[in-house]
């Protein structure tokens, strides 16, 4: 098993001003958070691309017909995939298991983790390397910002309340119940709501949408 036989899965919304990070609006508005979410998008691709450890994948909704997800494609060289199900649960599980399929790693993680690391995703793609069944990336809201598996299984993502406090604690007891053993990331944060704002610029994330 080589370093780099993983696949990094970015899960994305288009862009589209009004449609993305909602609660923020009153904000920064809503061509705001249509360029903040921009920016988010185009980070998570650059840094699993600066990790080096496989080929990155932009899963996409509604569709990857939309133009900015072709720019990301032409100018990243990574591919594009429709995200296909009903709630995230499945639409994840999808992507896990056509992934796998193509690999033996892969790492799943969203856009809305600034604070996401290149270390993080190194040291996530080199504990399944060495054999261990899953890796987590705990979110200080109770859910998490990566998941990363060896093998595809439905009942991970199967009646969990998506958007609750209680995602990580009830993906925790699944993993359990299946005896795998699993390896946790450092705690991060993401950017759901207006105190986030905030945070974004205290901490040094600062871009065009939050200069207005």
């Amino acid at each position: 098993m080589s370093a780099t036989d993983c696949r990094i899965i970015v899960f994305a919304k288009a862009p589209i001003p009004g449609k993305v990070k909602t609660r923020l609006i009153p904000f920064l508005g809503a061509s705001g958070t249509g360029i903040l979410y921009e920016q988010l998008i185009l980070h998570s691709l650059s840094m699993a691309i600066d990790a080096h450890i496989g080929q990155v994948d932009l899963w996409c909704t509604p569709s990857i017909e939309h133009p900015f997800f072709s720019g990301c494609a032409q100018r990243l060289q990574i591919n594009l995939f429709n995200q296909t199900g009903g709630d995230l649960g499945s639409r994840m599980a999808h992507a896990f298991h056509e992934t796998l399929k193509r690999t033996t790693r892969a790492l799943l993680i969203g856009t809305d983790c600034p604070s996401l690391r290149v270390d993080d995703l190194r040291e996530a793609a080199d504990v399944l390397r060495q054999g261990i069944d899953a890796v987590i990336g705990p979110a200080e809201d109770g859910g998490y910002i990566l998941i990363g598996l060896r093998r595809s299984i439905p009942d991970l993502f199967t009646g969990i309340p998506w958007g609750t406090g209680s995602v990580l604690e009830q993906t925790r007891g699944r993993l359990r119940e299946l005896r795998w053993k699993w390896h946790e990331l450092p705690e991060r944060w993401d950017v759901d709501r207006p105190e986030d704002v905030e945070r974004l610029k205290l901490e040094g994330y600062l871009t065009e949408a939050l200069k207005k």
